[in-house]
């Protein structure tokens, strides 16, 4: 249920249902002054009236509640150690109620109506491993809830439910939000139904590398706010003071679970982007430039002798790339993406996030002092390449290199199989064992590994314990290396 669908054909009447209706409306945001007499009705004064974004949200934000699939079990749902430097222990995703024998796990988050005729936005993590889904609206109706498509790599989802005619809100322009404006964060937190919080904007573009666990190219270009959010939050709403919506709050910084000061949206123009795709194509449709960049610093200023100190440096390219075809070079520094300054890879990865393949954007590089312009035609991305981009996560995560065993290796060691440890760097192998390199890992989970590619398979897609099998060379004793995923 994680995965996009193409029932999505099936429940839009038409494929631009969502873009018509968005269309149509228009967001409020005009900013009002204080002495201001002449606002029409329904315009927020700012910065004192939060009345008006309250009531247009509360109106539209749901609570969603999850019937866990039997097989999503206690250790399964424990949150990843990627996500644990943010939540502590506890798991801000999931109200999880006391099961009894029998009991299944439940979860629950909120959502925002986007479109009168039952379409409802929120974060996947809130509906992945779903049996079944409940959404009680504003005015506590009560309805079953079918996932239309989710994507993992930016954490939002799609949801609908069977009503007509229902409070929905209107995208803002996300990219127009600014540091220290006021917003408000619109949820259902420990099951305390349409909670209004209020804050400011803290930063923009934070990459908090929370996504990849689940996520083949994770787009993680997050607003930051100080706005209070806690646990069931996850999939609300982020709204101006004209109860636009600019953001879908995902999650928090927090080493007990609960609120400690700072909380993240993905932007609207992000999560715009992905319920539309869903909504024409059944799955999203995602542009790629084919570029491995880094950010632009004092080191590589000095380093490569960049005559720009912002921006992000093109290090080498995809197989496949469409910014090699259209002419960019390694060594050039990416600064505007159609016009929009860039100076963060989050940035970069939202500007080209919101368009799809064979989109044409236009790339403003400097190169050795010369600004250079390109107009740039964007490729989707291969499945070679997502399955060699989950590979290195697999490995990134576990913080090992693996190599294949040789013929004479084999022999030495008295081993039909397996693959060897060839370097340890920082992850979970390190973190939770004592595992040396050179280890030889023979079995996963029980299951024999004949190489690399074996283990990796094996690996892919893990989720909770997993046991390593295996032994040193010149030792015959097994060992077992319990690590969780």
């Amino acid at each position: 249920m994680g995965g996009t669908s193409l029932a999505a054909y099936e429940h839009f009447g038409k494929p631009d249902t969502i873009s018509t209706w968005v269309d149509k409306a228009t967001p409020l945001v005009r900013p009002a002054r204080l002495d201001d007499k002449t606002l029409p009705a329904g315009v927020a004064m700012i910065p004192a009236d939060f009345t008006v974004a309250s009531k247009k949200a509360t109106a539209s934000v749901v609570h969603i509640k999850a019937t866990l699939k039997p097989e999503r079990n206690v250790s399964q749902m424990e949150i990843p150690d990627a996500f644990r430097d943010f939540f502590g222990d506890r798991n801000p995703f999931e109200q999880q109620n006391p099961r009894g024998r029998g009991e299944k796990a439940k979860a629950s988050g909120s959502g925002v109506i986007i479109n009168p005729d039952g379409y409802i936005v929120t974060n996947n993590h809130v509906i992945q491993g779903a049996e079944s889904l409940e959404v009680t609206l504003f005015d506590k109706h009560t309805y079953k809830a079918k996932v239309i498509g989710s994507d993992p790599n930016t954490d939002i989802a799609l949801i609908k439910i069977d009503a007509k005619n229902l409070p929905a809100l209107a995208f803002g322009n996300s990219e127009n939000v600014e540091v220290g404006q006021w917003v408000l964060a619109v949820g259902n937190p420990y099951n305390l139904t349409s909670t209004v919080t209020a804050g400011i904007v803290s930063a923009k573009g934070r990459s908090i590398n929370i996504l990849g666990e689940n996520a083949k190219a994770p787009i993680e270009s997050f607003i930051q706010t100080d706005a209070a959010v806690n646990p069931g939050n996850s999939g609300g709403a982020l709204v101006d003071l004209n109860g636009n919506l600019i953001g879908i709050n995902t999650a928090i910084a927090s080493q007990t679970g609960s609120f400690a000061g700072y909380s993240f949206a993905v932007p609207a123009s992000i999560a715009h982007k992905v319920v539309e795709d869903i909504s024409k194509y059944g799955s999203v449709q995602r542009g790629y430039l084919g570029v491995n960049i880094s950010e632009v610093d004092a080191e590589k200023v000095r380093t490569f002798n960049l005559k720009v100190d912002e921006g992000v440096r093109v290090e080498n390219f995809a197989a496949e790339s469409a910014a090699k075809d259209a002419g960019m070079k390694v060594g050039d520094v990416i600064t505007k993406i159609d016009g929009r300054e860039i100076n963060s890879v989050p940035q970069l990865q939202e500007a080209i996030a919101q368009h799809k393949p064979s989109d044409k954007v236009n790339v403003t590089v400097n190169r050795d002092g010369a600004v250079k312009t390109m107009d740039v035609t964007l490729k989707g991305i291969s499945e070679v390449a997502a399955i060699k981009e989950t590979s290195s996560a697999v490995m990134e995560q576990l913080g090992v290199s693996l190599k294949d065993l040789t013929s004479q290796q084999k022999k030495e060691y008295g081993l039909e199989a397996g693959v060897q440890v060839a370097q340890i760097s920082a992850g979970k192998v390190r973190q939770n064992t004592d595992m040396e390199e050179g280890f030889v890992i023979t079995k996963i989970d029980k299951t024999p590994v004949g190489n690399v590619k074996d283990a990796i398979e094996l690996l892919k897609g893990k989720k909770g314990g997993v046991m390593i099998e295996g032994v040193y060379p010149g030792n015959e004793e097994v060992q077992y290396y319990a690590i969780g995923l």
